[in-house]
């Protein structure tokens, strides 16, 4: 590895990270769109737009997400830590939760691929607020509550089913995986593109390249090191591990 690369850490993370704060894996064998593929409609952004009903029952979704109750644990935690030692990192996280801004680590640092639950969005004149107010109002009686500032539609500031990612948020997202010294696929099954993706780039970038994951990924066999191991104990071992490797370079 180039001498010369910057020394910066990529995580990219899914809902594996976040399975022992209470919030469910919705893709994996017991998750929401296998247990009810009707679910799947009120996160469709076409299905969403179109049908009231599918609004009403997206937003008592909402205000029943275990989201509102999760805690960071112990590997949102340790991603924190690292940071806070002074060693370059980055989270690019398919997750909405934002539990790794919650656990401490700087929201400029965290990339939201999927954006984020904790605002909505107005599909007309695209204002955005917090989403504890909408669901307050939702709390009060209003079903489908509507953009205070045009009366359009309001949904979660999250990319939907049929909708296009960020794309400011993904080249920022590519550049790190092209820049990275190691990049750590966590809690992710690497079957979503165009996320997945950023792990086989940094690879061929020259990144070492981690899977911390229960189940088999496409990316495996490009990786240098594949850990099965519990995410709350594998993550924060592996990170304490790259503070020591990099203080003993700048010891050494």
């Amino acid at each position: 590895m180039s001498s010369n690369r910057k020394p910066l850490v990529a995580i990219l993370s899914g809902a594996g990270i976040s399975t022992d704060s209470g919030i469910p894996d919705y893709r994996g064998p017991n998750g929401l769109w296998r247990r009810d593929p009707e679910a799947e409609k009120l996160v469709t952004y076409d299905h969403y737009m179109a049908d009231p009903d599918i609004r009403r029952r997206a937003w008592l979704m909402r205000r029943d997400s275990e989201t509102w109750r999760a805690q960071p644990n112990g590997a949102h935690h340790a991603v924190a830590r690292l940071e806070r030692t002074g060693v370059p990192v980055r989270v690019i996280t398919q997750n909405v939760d934002g539990l790794h801004q919650l656990a401490g680590l700087p929201a400029r640092k965290v990339l939201e691929l999927h954006g984020t639950a904790r605002a909505v969005v107005c599909t007309g004149c695209a204002a955005r607020s917090e989403m504890a107010e909408a669901l307050d109002r939702v709390r009060a009686g209003d079903p489908d509550p509507a953009c205070r500032a045009c009366g359009g539609i309001l949904k979660s500031a999250t990319v939907m089913f049929g909708q296009r990612l960020d794309p400011v948020v993904l080249t920022d997202a590519v550049a790190i995986a092209k820049g990275c010294e190691i990049f750590i696929a966590v809690g992710t099954s690497l079957q979503v593109q165009p996320a997945a993706s950023l792990a086989g780039m940094a690879a061929r970038h020259g990144a070492r390249l981690v899977i911390v994951n229960a189940d088999p990924t496409p990316y495996d066999d490009l990786a240098d090191e594949v850990v099965r191991e519990p995410i709350g104990t594998a993550l924060p071992a592996l990170l304490d591990a790259i503070v020591q490797e990099r203080g003993r370079r700048v010891t050494g």
